[in-house]
């Protein structure tokens, strides 16, 4: 979902309570994902160490969310991982294809895993509901006992917190459990800390659990190429890449396979939908696989790297909550 959807548009071009710690890496993991020797193994690759007139490393963190959404964006996702990019996936554990996701991810361990937690069900005709039970979490569903469409509406329906905690106790549960490695956490639809006393909520299962929180370590976020055109998600990205700034910056994504399955949904959410979503996300999957993507990424000698990296260089205490 684009960032204004997602509630995070706060998050883009802040400033922020700590500073970046990132000396020591002269190679993205993207250089060691790739074949040894082919041009893929040698995009990102940036000499960082300090020295006069050294410029300041551009770091990206290409996070692909909705994992485990529907076969489509699965199988999307596999192309994706198989071009050597290095990603951090966000999977969404409270979706009928996770497992699916969780099979693909054990076959790829370098790639970085959060938990995309989730509060909503923003499709007609295809719903989903707490992992936890909607008997035991009555307040955060609707007459059907599915999620509810938009943050306004669960939010609407005053949801008992103690509620909202014990489903994502168990959606951290469940993934902690499928063995893959869990690195972060994000939140689908920004409703797991759109509201204060969900943020702070969301912010003490972090620190319990021992898990990073995306936008908590000073990135950039942002996503252009989710609103662009599916024939102009490419320029949108090689433009992204242009204006990057030193530090560590995001592209959040949504790749997807423009089938039937995906084509037949349709998206309720109040909050910026999008008409033909397959075609959408096919648009970002042929961006982000594309020539000029990854050319844009070596021009400009961006170092890609992953939340796993990220939360290895700076440690979980650098986390700091965004400014505004």
């Amino acid at each position: 979902m684009a960032l204004g959807r997602h509630h995070t548009a706060a998050l883009i071009g802040l400033s922020w309570a700590v500073p970046l710690l990132l000396a020591g890496s002269s190679r993205s993991s993207y250089s060691r994902q790739g074949t040894p020797g082919s041009p893929m193994s040698a995009i990102g690759q940036a000499d960082v160490a300090k020295g006069a007139g050294t410029p300041d490393p551009v770091y990206l963190i290409i996070r692909s969310d909705d994992a485990g959404f529907s076969h489509s964006v699965n199988m999307a996702l596999q192309r994706l991982i198989d071009t050597g990019l290095p990603l951090s996936v966000s999977v969404m554990f409270a979706c009928p294809w996770y497992q699916e996701t969780v099979e693909i991810l054990k076959r790829h361990p370098a790639v970085a895993v959060g938990i995309h937690l989730t509060l909503n069900s923003e499709w007609k005709n295809y719903r989903w509901g707490p992992v936890s039970g909607r008997e035991a979490v009555p307040t955060l569903v609707d007459a059907d006992g599915y999620f509810f469409h938009s943050a306004e509406a669960l939010y609407g329906n005053h949801p008992d917190l103690r509620q909202v905690e014990k489903e994502l106790r168990a959606q951290i549960g469940r993934a902690l459990r499928s063995g893959l490695k869990i690195d972060y956490v994000d939140y689908h639809m920004g409703t797991a800390v759109r509201y204060p006393e969900f943020r702070d909520l969301t912010e003490r299962l972090a620190r319990e659990y021992g898990l990073g929180m995306s936008g908590y370590f000073g990135e950039t976020i942002d996503n252009p190429q989710y609103s662009a055109p599916p024939r102009s998600k490419a320029d949108s990205l090689v433009a992204l890449i242009d204006r990057l700034q030193p530090g560590v910056n995001v592209v959040i994504t949504h790749v997807g396979i423009d089938d039937p399955e995906l084509a037949a949904l349709e998206d309720m959410n109040t909050d910026q939908p999008l008409p033909d979503m397959s075609k959408n996300r096919q648009g970002e999957l042929d961006a982000l696989t594309s020539d000029r993507f990854t050319g844009a990424v070596k021009a400009r000698n961006v170092v890609l790297t992953t939340y796993r990296e990220l939360i290895a260089k700076q440690g979980l205490k650098a986390m700091r909550r965004p400014a505004g």
